[in-house]
């Protein structure tokens, strides 16, 4: 078995070089390391050329603007029989390749595999962003595992079969979440997934609310997007409908809810925050003993002021998005900060 590890990279000088050398401390060693280079700006090209020879990098003169396109390009020249997604912001655990390829071996009908995402350490919005993705992938996504339907292959763990991907997937650039776009497809094909969490990456996410916002509303947004494309999917089998209608129905509800009830009865608001300020902090304590991070039990402060953040975002995109059909394929960059943090 042969493997790649396929990096995307617009201006990442901060986190490039970490990147790299996270692909090349393997301990099973990847037979093509290969960096797409899309039009950066900063130093991400010189460090990259740092590497010499241990890498393959592709230098596009102008950024293709989106992620997924630098991604297609880049898939042109991958030589091998599978290969891995990630980030240019993001550094793999040292024995990634080393469990893709076990996976791959012990489960030769799989066509791909979603990994662990772990978030740097910054400040109280990257601790909130470590506390959903602690609970998400120990509780939900593991659920999700066991029901047969993986709501989404992460973008920075994600590891597929080159030939298949290239004969079913491909790349549409429709919608804001091509991760999530891949997932749906190969759930309506059929084709197997399956989540490893010990297929762990560390990667960087928001640290300013300005980027925190951006980036919700990509994912809102590219949800809801997916979801209308893939809308069949909803009424193939049973247990796709229900993990999609607890994802959905339950949000638009929820969110509902949120700014509904105080004009309603305040008690009974008051009531709803404290309860749910409770859930929040038996969730952080789960989090904090999970990632042997202890700044997690402070999460529930600051976490209540993100869900109120997230109900209007999401409703705000479905009324976008599916109301008023206004699509918006607008990709942000998101801020990088310095961070030395390494996986351990």
């Amino acid at each position: 078995m042969t493997i790649t590890i396929l990096i995307p990279c617009h201006n990442e000088e901060l986190g490039i070089a970490a990147t790299v050398q996270s692909c090349l401390n393997q301990t099973r060693k990847p037979d093509q390391i290969l960096v797409v280079n899309d039009g950066s700006t900063d130093r991400s090209g010189e460090i990259l050329k740092s590497f010499g020879d241990q890498i393959q990098v592709l230098h596009l003169p102008k950024a293709t603007g989106n992620k997924s396109h630098a991604q297609e390009l880049g898939l042109k020249f991958v030589t091998t029989d599978v290969f891995i997604a990630t980030d240019g912001d993001t550094q793999l655990d040292e024995r990634f390749v080393e469990y893709v390829e076990e996976d791959l071996e012990n489960n030769p009908e799989l066509t791909a595999l979603g990994g662990y995402v772990r978030s740097q350490r910054h400040n109280w919005l990257t601790a909130c962003r470590a506390f959903e993705y602690s609970v998400g992938q120990n509780l939900h996504k593991l659920a999700q595992h066991h029901l047969g339907f993986l709501f989404v292959i992460p973008g920075a763990a994600g590891v597929f079969k080159t030939d298949h991907f290239r004969k079913y997937i491909s790349f549409e650039h429709d919608t804001l979440t091509e991760d999530l776009d891949f997932t749906y497809r190969l759930h309506s094909l059929d084709l197997k997934i399956m989540y490893d969490r010990r297929l762990v990456v560390l990667t960087q996410d928001p640290a300013t609310l300005h980027s925190y916002i951006n980036q919700m509303r990509r994912w809102f947004g590219g949800g809801w997007q997916t979801l209308m494309k893939h809308h069949r999917l909803a009424f193939k089998k049973p247990k796709i409908a229900l993990e999609l209608s607890i994802m959905y129905a339950e949000g638009i509800v929820f969110s509902i809810l949120v700014f509904l009830l105080p004009f309603l009865s305040l008690e009974f608001y008051k009531n709803f925050i404290l309860s749910y300020f409770a859930l929040a902090i038996a969730f952080a304590i789960f989090a904090a003993w999970k990632e042997r991070r202890i700044e997690m039990l402070l999460v529930p402060i600051p976490y209540v002021l993100l869900v109120l953040i997230n109900s209007y975002i999401f409703l705000e995109q479905f009324v976008k998005e599916v109301v008023l059909r206004r699509k918006n394929l607008t990709w942000f960059h998101p801020e990088r900060f310095n961070n030395s943090e390494k996986l351990s």
